[in-house]
């Protein structure tokens, strides 16, 4: 295998890679050959397309490019914040989220958001990885549901407990 020339950390919706700009220059500028890489893109998230119903939702991608042109694609999974505006049906966050609130997320649309990242995030307790997602939605000005989300000293207790 030929040298690493560099790696390209991208968010493309899925199945909707097209080579206009932003993407298109960005890769050719790193000896990408676009079609190829398009195509395969998008063959490989048009399955994750369809789950989110259509809805632009970004796919995570690492992208390993070589000396001889010749690349390695590795998908990573959704985008948290998209993932929360697909689950409330929201096109964009708040501008202004401590004021302007765009709906309610529940303890069960956190749990179906933790099921779909759980490879992505950099925890494997349930309770920690919905305590991430939920500062996201509240970031986008979503309010959490009361009680949705554990304290630390109820996780704490839960842990000394097992």
């Amino acid at each position: 295998m030929a040298k690493v020339q560099t790696i390209l950390n991208l968010e493309i919706p899925a199945g909707k890679a097209m080579p206009a700009p932003p993407l298109g220059p960005m890769l050719g500028a790193n000896g990408v050959n676009i079609g190829p890489f398009i195509k395969e893109f998008n063959d490989k998230t048009m399955d994750s397309m369809k789950e989110f119903g259509g809805a632009e939702v970004r796919i995570k991608c690492k992208l390993t490019v070589f000396g001889d042109r010749t690349y390695k694609l590795e998908l990573k999974g959704p985008v948290t914040s998209d993932l929360v505006k697909w689950k409330l049906g929201i096109k964009k966050g708040s501008g202004e989220p401590n004021k302007n609130k765009l709906g309610k997320i529940t303890r069960a649309q956190l749990e179906e958001i933790a099921a779909i990242k759980k490879d992505g995030l950099n925890t494997m307790n349930l309770e920690s990885q919905i305590s991430s997602i939920a500062g996201t939605a509240k970031a986008l000005g979503v309010e959490v549901e009361a009680g949705a989300v554990k304290t630390r000293d109820e996780i704490k207790a839960m842990k000394d407990a097992a």
